[in-house]
């Protein structure tokens, strides 16, 4: 099969449905706010398509003659027969048809649609599965600007007033694309000064374009692309340099544009990870280039993420920063594996603390304050210091039959996870081979498993 999405005027046009139960009426209300010119023939018509002023309904049997003249024709009458009889005849005289139910019958299929104002999206799955398509359809509407056809209506209008004052097409071009991403950041239509403001902007723009650029801390979350916020999601999406670390999901980086500028910063296999000093003045480089930079980490930023140190050397050279969180692994990784980092009865607080220092030391606090605390102890980046970790809270007190796990997560959504006694997890971790990155969970939560 080789369905292309065409998008075909067929307001006014003449169209045909034949049958008149619930099937017919399902296609007659997605067609209906593309105004075609509706007949619904058949013996019995619902009352839902009777009371509609704007469908033509025939309450008898379809004849031969009622193609005539038709775009298109939809065979929806529950009758297989009559069904593949509608299709032969359309095919016959090059009517387009779509027959429900019955993908190799039809010459064209009817997508998942989202219709706002004079946006349409329209998906398919080639009939492999519809309900996919209205999966699609549904996340597709979630990220909509909720005033989307009022958005729409003013970038119309928009094109006229640009062609009127900016006669360089490729100022005209930056022009509406700005007034264009500003509307979809904004969630409405550009008030009457900011367009004025915007137009006077690229009136007098120069071949260089020399305005200052912001850098963005975004926030990848742990694990699976899917993840991240949306918020940081349409970030990377308008980013023109993305500067990413390794423990980022790969999916997520098809979501910038393709003349974005990715530049990777984290560790690889027998390659060390680029500078901290490095990475600040890179980022700092690009934005001063005027450029949209978006700083993609996994997690948080501010979670051991050093999102603290780049902001402050950012903004010391005088360059806007903004920062959208991220999932953090200290609490979604435990989750993936049934494991609360809180839960009443057991445990009325949580700890999160590095477990590898600049130093290369495994406990950067007091090792006895910590072996007090009664909440639970969440360690990131302390695997190869397992043993070295749970030694020291015995060693200041802590039981070593209090429960502890290992948890590892990856980028399909996968986990790994090993339960044990701060006793004996560094022992069963290793025997498990669970290697960094991973989590480590000590507390009376540890044991628990929400997933069994």
């Amino acid at each position: 099969m080789g369905y292309f999405p065409f998008f075909i005027d067929i307001k006014g046009k003449k169209a045909l449905i034949v049958g008149g139960g619930k099937v017919a009426s399902r296609k007659a209300e997605k067609l209906m706010s593309f105004e075609p010119e509706l007949t619904v023939v058949a013996p019995a018509v619902s009352r839902e398509l009777a009371e509609n002023e704007k469908i033509i309904c025939k309450e008898r049997e379809f004849t031969e003659t009622d193609v005539e003249g038709c775009l298109f024709v939809i065979a929806a009458s529950g009758d297989k027969a009559l069904n593949q009889r509608v299709a032969q005849l359309c095919r016959e005289k090059n009517i387009l048809v779509n027959v429900a139910d019955d993908r190799e019958a039809c010459g064209f299929l009817f997508p998942a649609l989202v219709k706002e104002g004079k946006l349409t999206v329209g998906i398919s799955t080639e009939g492999a599965s519809p309900q996919t398509a209205a999966s699609i359809r549904s996340r597709t509407a979630r990220e909509l600007p909720g005033r989307m056809e009022e958005i729409l209506d003013y970038l119309e209008k928009l094109r006229t007033y640009a062609g009127e004052r900016i006669a360089d097409s490729h100022k005209r071009a930056g022009f509406l694309k700005e007034a264009a991403d500003l509307c979809m950041e904004k969630d409405r239509p550009l008030s009457k000064e900011e367009t004025e403001n915007l137009c006077a902007f690229y009136l007098n723009l120069s071949k260089k374009r020399n305005s200052p650029g912001v850098v963005t801390l975004v926030g990848a979350g742990c694990g699976a692309f899917d993840l991240i916020t949306l918020k940081g999601l349409n970030a990377v999406r308008k980013a023109q340099v993305l500067v990413h670390d390794d423990l980022v999901d790969a999916r997520l980086l098809a979501h910038a544009p393709e003349s974005c500028e990715k530049i990777y910063v984290g560790k690889r296999r027998g390659r060390h990870s680029m500078p901290q000093e490095e990475i600040n003045g890179l980022l700092a480089e690009k934005a001063k280039q005027g450029k949209n930079v978006v700083r993609l980490k996994g997690g948080d930023p501010f979670v051991f993420g050093r999102g603290g140190e780049e902001m402050l050397a950012l903004k010391k050279e005088g360059i806007e920063v903004r920062e959208i969180p991220g999932i953090t692994s200290s609490i979604a990784v435990p989750a993936l594996a049934g494991i609360p980092v809180t839960c009443r009865g057991m445990s009325r607080s949580f700890h999160v603390i590095t477990g590898h220092t600049a130093k290369g030391e495994s406990l950067p606090e007091d090792p006895k304050i910590l072996a007090a605390l009664e909440g639970t102890l969440v360690f990131l980046m302390g695997s190869k210091h397992l043993g070295e970790i749970a030694g020291k809270l015995t060693a200041q007190g802590k039981s070593p039959e209090t429960p502890a796990a290992v948890v590892q997560g990856n980028f399909k959504g996968q986990v790994r996870a090993v339960r044990g006694t701060l006793g004996n997890i560094a022992r069963k971790t290793e025997e498990a081979g669970i290697d960094s990155p991973a989590v480590i969970v000590i507390g009376q939560t540890a044991e628990v498993d929400l997933l069994s």
